[in-house]
């Protein structure tokens, strides 16, 4: 086995040095502290692999995305999201009969206690439904008490949280908005049966546009994972304290909510509406965008893992073309983002630093072309990404060797003082 070597304070310490199946190579630094007393600061984690996975690989710079070995564009194109969460759980594809049970479950099990309504209606109409949906996830663990301790992610619990997230998102927005809320429909697919309960009311007969669907199933495929980030570095944190699946999983909710996580596509048409709103003159934001004393900066463009391009986006972007076209989208912040992708894929200003439209400027106008508001599109990330997170905390909790995770620290406050006593007691 390879090996690196540090030393410090005139001694050598010999490091393992791990080398993943696409040649990752890290430098394993478990015993550094008990034999020097030394740890290493990563502020961020960005230099940091806190486990060993085999569920997704990425190569940022080469613009490539597998989920276990399979190519993103490969699956994007040919499954279905229910493939992509069976392939990402029990790491393979299924057969055919598999497949099917596993569908069966996430349609028999999409109904949620009667008496969770009631929660509900609890909650006030200004209620952000990343909020109501992180809460309702965290009390299915009052419904399966059984879910307590190391095999509480088992078969059946898995296949309730997937079916019933659904659920419980569109009722969060049907909540939001004060309409009735619409049971799920045994005889709709998983995309089919959320855009049914999200759309149709009682009073018109709705169907689901094919093509949305489509877009939705692409969309969640997109979203299921992605390696070691925020929320999923959440989801196996606290599951490494043996929490419950649901707990585990609230907590990844809540760490996606942020704007620099999950809420990126939400900024995306936050900035759209802006340009709007001050006469449609992008042109005027682009030379802000150029500017280095000029605080603007263009949402949805480049990507901190991605350098030349991300494979998401490109999927994305012929999505978008279709639903645009087969919807006949008139929307003046739509015809915006199209004139900001031109000036991006076209200026040399962004050729040149890489400044290209990335899964969250194609998923933000997409899911606005779908009729899906700016406040769900959080919730939509986390639909696509529970699979994900299932999947990376059933790897934490097989692997004998895991352990509660504990990050140290540099502690840089004040030293030792003595207590003065300031009044009477």
């Amino acid at each position: 086995m390879d090996s690196a070597k540090l030393s410090l304070d005139g001694q050598d310490y010999e490091l393992p040095v791990i080398e993943g199946s696409e040649g990752e190579r890290g430098v394993d630094i478990s015993r550094l502290r008990g034999e020097s007393g030394a740890i290493t600061l990563d502020p961020g984690y960005g230099n940091t692999g806190a486990c060993e996975s085999g569920i997704c690989f990425i190569n940022g710079e080469e613009g490539i995305l597998r989920y276990r070995g399979y190519a993103i564009e490969q699956l994007a194109e040919h499954a279905s999201f229910a493939e992509v969460c069976y392939l990402l759980i029990y790491g393979d594809l299924p057969s055919a009969e598999q497949l099917q049970e596993f569908s069966d479950g996430l349609t028999y099990h999409s109904m949620i206690h009667e008496d969770m309504k009631k929660f509900f209606e609890g909650y006030p109409a200004s209620a952000h439904p990343m909020a109501v949906l992180s809460s309702m996830i965290a009390s299915l663990a009052t419904y399966y008490p059984e879910a307590e301790g190391r095999n509480g992610d088992d078969d059946l619990n898995i296949i309730r949280i997937l079916a019933k997230s659904k659920t419980m998102a569109a009722w969060a927005y049907k909540k939001s908005i004060g309409q009735p809320l619409v049971y799920p429909d045994n005889r709709l697919s998983y995309c089919g049966n959320f855009l049914n309960m999200m759309f149709s009311v009682p009073t018109e007969d709705y169907e689901v546009p094919q093509v949305v669907e489509n877009a939705l199933n692409v969309l969640l495929i997109l979203h299921a994972d992605h390696e070691q980030n925020c929320s999923t570095s959440t989801v196996r944190m606290v599951a490494s304290s043996q929490a419950n699946i649901f707990a585990a999983l609230s907590a990844g909710v809540c760490a996606l909510w942020g704007p620099l996580h999950g809420g990126a596509n939400q900024k995306v048409l936050e900035m759209l509406d802006m340009i709007r709103q001050d006469g449609s003159d992008y042109k005027k934001y682009v030379d802000m965008a150029k500017d280095k004393d000029n605080e603007f900066r263009m949402m949805g463009f480049g990507h901190r893992v991605y350098k030349n391009f991300d494979p998401r986006a490109t999927i994305l972007r012929k999505a978008c073309d279709e639903v645009l076209e087969e919807m006949g989208v008139d929307d003046p912040l739509l015809e915006i983002a199209k004139q900001l992708e031109d000036v991006a894929l076209n200026d040399e200003y962004f050729v040149e630093r890489k400044l290209y439209p990335n899964v969250d400027f194609y998923s933000g106008v997409l899911y606005r072309a779908m009729g899906i508001p700016t406040n769900m599109f959080t919730v939509m990330f986390a639909l696509g990404r529970l699979p994900g997170w299932i999947a990376h905390l059933k790897e934490l909790r097989d692997d004998p060797t895991s352990r509660i995770n504990r990050p140290r620290q540099i502690y840089t406050g004040p030293t030792a003082r003595d207590y003065t006593q300031v009044a009477q007691r």
